[in-house]
């Protein structure tokens, strides 16, 4: 089977298989999908077998603050938020406007608007905010899906918010094979390879990378 995101790929047997008997999407998150599909830079969305699975993790762990770095048109932001509990929150880090306003309202329609903190500047400087707010280790969840130059800078930064046990999940680490032989002026995946490469050896963590949509790297803080 492809690795590739389900609604981006071909229409694969197994996989359409995988997706008929595994899937359960909120009812909103369905109209997410359907809206971003009909815009032009759908494939900036998450997959929605990569988002269940990420949020079945947050509630094993049962997780309570999270931090998304990268909302877009909001099918991620809405399924974490559906999963984190009535007084959890969900700091959700974009800088567009056009696209954070797409999602407003379903994450109004699904009753979840008051669990998602939007900030709408550099992911970098929220990150900075947060822990200059004293909130060092207290996140459990971080979902990494932005610009990729700035990929390690999110990590390290976002293991800072982490608690002991937390996890972080970083999408596109494959990069449609892309880190296989990085092009030297091609520096998003220099930086996705270059931070793979570093997670591998990292003391810090445990890891599992996986060939899920588009790769997906899971760092365990120890």
């Amino acid at each position: 089977m492809n690795i590739g995101k389900s609604y981006s790929t071909k229409v694969n047997p197994l996989l359409q298989y995988v997706l008929n008997n595994s899937m359960r999407e909120h009812p909103v998150l369905k109209k997410v999908g359907m809206m971003t599909m009909d815009y032009c830079h759908n494939n900036m969305m998450v997959s929605s077998e990569q988002s269940q699975f990420m949020v079945n993790l947050a509630k094993l762990i049962k997780a309570k603050k999270a931090i998304e770095i990268g909302v877009y048109t909001g099918y991620n932001t809405l399924n974490m938020a559906l999963a984190l509990p009535d007084d959890g929150v969900l700091v959700a880090c974009d800088i567009s406007e056009t696209y954070t306003n797409m999602a407003k309202p379903f994450w109004k329609e699904a009753g979840v608007e008051n669990k998602i903190d939007l900030r709408l500047q550099p992911a970098l400087k929220t990150l900075d905010d947060l822990l200059a707010d004293g909130q060092a280790e207290t996140f459990d969840f971080v979902f990494i899906d932005a610009d990729k130059v700035n990929v390690d800078a999110y990590y390290e930064k976002s293991l800072l918010l982490l608690k002991k046990g937390g996890i972080i999940a970083i999408d596109n680490v494959l990069w449609s094979g892309k880190v296989l032989d990085p092009a030297p002026d091609d520096e998003d995946t220099m930086a996705l390879d270059k931070l793979n490469k570093k997670l591998h050896k990292d003391i810090r963590i445990n890891l599992s990378m996986l060939t899920v949509a588009d790769g997906l790297t899971l760092a365990f803080k120890l």
